[in-house]
């Protein structure tokens, strides 16, 4: 009796012919580290929910940045911690406030070497811990929140930012940030909008690392984790507003909307490894449940396979020194 003449095995038959046939890659230049600046910091602090991943203090952002520029990532994406807080959220307005003084502080030392991003939203520096300010009934002001955006975008650009990320999921935000540049002369500063930001339970730790004052929860502004459609309309949208570049977060349980996009965006889509999906597979690595590296690496590639041009995730720099 005669054998399969049709045989995918021979596809897999050794590391080479593996490499070889693998469909999907992935580069240091695909990845993006977020880096947790907060202020006061004499050292760096670690996060107990995110193991191994530190706030640093503002005189370590420099070197971080290097290191980052060094390693041949994509970037760095900024996010600041201030030491007060208050209900419009008014320092990330500030030149002087941790988040713009640290973007200042990251160009310093690496210049274009690597793109240097900042978080546009004022979840770090409001009271209350929600993206946008409060009316007088406790709801999120979706307009008066856009007014501030647009201060923000042009503070962070005059900081030196050469890309802004409008995490906030404020209608409209992407135009109003696009707008503002644009008439204080930084047409050439990129936006990445937060496009398919889903309310997910995968934010804890997140929450921890920029010790968030969050009452209630953003149910009201982020994404319902049922809705699929809704992902791609927001995604088009901020198209439509001038987004350079959109973005599905969190990264492993969306995966199918994150194809969906990737199959119908124009820009580049990129999707954000979040503190959570960290978390998991820190903590079960952590008990010997699971191979670390392989699962690291298969949750990335995971996610690139899925359609993202480029992930941010915690483990940028180890996935780059791996990949070396």
């Amino acid at each position: 009796m005669s054998g399969p003449t049709i045989r995918p095995r021979r596809l897999r038959r050794t590391p080479a012919v593996r490499a070889l046939a693998r469909e999907t890659h992935l580069a240091p230049s695909q990845l993006v580290l977020p880096v947790f600046v907060r202020e006061g910091l004499t050292e760096a602090q670690p996060i107990l929910s995110m193991p191994g991943v530190v706030q640093h203090p503002l005189s370590e952002v420099g070197r971080v940045a290097a290191r980052v520029a060094e390693a041949g990532l994509g970037g760095i994406m900024l996010f600041g911690v201030p030491e007060t807080r208050d209900a419009t959220g008014s320092g990330i307005l500030d030149p002087k406030g941790i988040l713009n003084r640290a973007i200042r502080a990251a160009v310093v030392e690496v210049g274009d070497a690597t793109v240097i991003q900042a978080d546009l939203c004022l979840d770090e520096f409001t009271n209350h811990g929600h993206c946008g300010v409060l009316d007088a009934h406790g709801a999120v002001d979706n307009d008066a929140t856009l007014e501030l955006y647009a201060q923000a975008a042009v503070a962070q650009a005059e900081a030196g930012a050469h890309l802004l990320g409008l995490s906030g999921m404020m209608d409209g935000q992407t135009a109003v940030a696009r707008h503002a540049l644009d008439a204080a002369g930084h047409a050439d500063v990129a936006l990445l909008a937060y496009s398919a930001k889903y309310a997910s339970a995968l934010y804890g730790p997140f929450r921890d690392a920029v010790d968030s004052q969050l009452r209630g929860d953003r149910r009201s502004y982020q994404l319902d984790p049922a809705n699929g459609r809704e992902g791609l309309r927001e995604a088009a949208l901020d198209v439509a507003e001038g987004a350079d570049i959109v973005m599905v977060k969190p990264a492993s349980f969306y995966l199918d909307v994150l194809a969906e996009v990737a199959a119908e965006s124009p820009v580049p889509v990129w999707a954000y490894q979040v503190s959570g999906e960290y978390a998991m597979i820190e903590a079960a690595s952590a008990n010997g449940w699971i191979d670390r590296r392989r699962a690291i690496e298969e949750s990335v590639i995971s996610i690139r396979r899925a359609g993202a041009d480029a992930v941010l995730s915690y483990w940028a720099l180890e996935l780059a020194e791996w990949a070396k």
